[in-house]
């Protein structure tokens, strides 16, 4: 493949599929021999392929990080930072985002159809793990013809893939920015998790995880799954600041239920939403996937051994106000890559944004990462930001 057939505008490269003679191993014991990986690209790869950057996406993600998401209709969630002359430019760098194993925009999933039976999935999609995705975008990566990343990116579940990114294949990364992540989900996480899977699933419309046979949606349930997770990824303070306990749309109260408060017509307004672009089964396999990853355990439940001898250059971000990823996480995992004498560079960011701060307009986060980019390019040979 040369370096010209790879360059992509906004509408995305068709999906890859891997047939019955590549399969992909999982950690649950099987594998899936029938597996399509939708992506998209920006930019252009180089004549050396040394300027591929790989983003990860977060739990409800997808592969549109930039340009107009085609079910929204709204700029793709990242595209304040990715695109030509911005921080993550695509004039300089070639830029890959691919949707997860077991997503719903087009990789293989719990709602695509099993070959063996032409029915969906549902819930007899084999469980997956966080590293799972991680080998699926490898295979992604050969069939590019790239050996190695310039860097790989991501936030929260996103920055999970890139820790597995780093500790699996460390030979091809040249640099990692885990943001506001951590080497495994904690107790509160995973609760919170399983309220939003019991809520799924105690929905009637659920119907055992077969509900698109039946032509139907658990929308209530995914709606309050949504509802719930959302208010981790904010902060009281962010929370107070735009709704306070301001009522919505009326002078008094109701003495009922209906939306009384701000808060909670836009809590309404998130699931709502939510359900028209995201499948309810992907919820359960995802979340899933968070719950199990755990870096250490994978060595002997020592985490400095994840990243033994590696040769990655490391930025971990942080955020003061994320409750969900607090910064004790963050420094767990400087502690270890200290420990095994890695290239690692930490930065806290002053927020009261609460853990989205990574999506949202933060000049200091972006100046880390730029100046990060920037330094690993020079390291690199490549080309300085603005030019040619």
């Amino acid at each position: 493949m040369s370096a010209e057939s790879v360059t992509r505008d906004a509408a995305g490269p068709p999906p890859v599929r891997f047939g019955r003679d590549h399969p992909l191993p999982l950690d649950c014991g099987v594998h899936l021999d029938d597996l399509t990986i939708a992506y998209q690209t920006f930019g252009r790869l180089n004549a050396e392929r040394s300027n591929a950057v790989m983003i990860c996406h977060a739990l409800t993600g997808d592969q549109h990080v930039a340009g107009i998401h085609p079910v929204t209709g709204r700029p793709g969630w990242w595209d304040m930072l990715v695109g030509p002359g911005r921080l993550i430019d695509t004039n300089r760098f070639f830029v890959i985002c691919s949707n997860v194993v077991g997503g719903c925009q087009g990789t293989t999933g719990p709602k695509e159809a099993d070959p063996e039976t032409g029915s969906p999935y549902g819930t007899a999609f084999p469980v997956i793990t966080i590293a799972d995705m991680v080998r699926a975008q490898v295979m992604l990566l050969d069939h590019l013809g790239i050996d190695q990343l310039f860097c790989v990116i991501g936030g929260s579940m996103g920055g999970m893939q890139v820790l597995q990114w780093a500790s699996a294949y460390p030979e091809r990364v040249f640099a990692a920015v885990p943001i506001a992540t951590a080497a495994r989900h904690s107790a509160q996480n995973i609760a919170f998790h399983e309220v939003g899977r019991q809520a799924i699933m105690a929905d009637p419309d659920w119907c055992g995880g077969r509900y698109l046979q039946f032509d139907v949606k658990p929308r209530a349930g995914l709606a309050v799954a949504r509802m719930a997770a959302h208010i981790t990824y904010l902060s009281e303070t962010a929370l107070h600041r735009k709704f306070g306990r301001n009522l919505q749309d009326r002078d008094t109260v109701t003495y009922g239920f209906e939306a009384d408060f701000q808060v909670e017509s836009y809590l309404r307004h998130q699931g709502s939403t939510f359900v028209d672009r995201f499948d309810a089964n992907s919820y359960l396999y995802i979340t899933r996937a968070m719950d199990y990853f755990d870096l250490a355990a994978e060595h002997d439940g020592v985490l400095a051994r994840a990243f033994a001898g590696t040769p990655v250059r490391f930025c971990l971000v942080s955020f003061s106000s994320d409750w969900l990823f607090p910064t004790s996480e963050s420094k767990i995992l400087v502690r270890a890559l200290n420990a095994a004498a890695a290239n690692v560079s930490f930065v806290e960011i002053q927020s009261d944004k609460g853990h989205d701060a990574f999506l949202l307009d933060e000049p200091e986060f972006h100046a880390t990462l730029e100046g990060f980019l920037n330094g690993c390019a020079e390291q690199r040979g490549l080309p300085p930001a603005g030019g040619s």
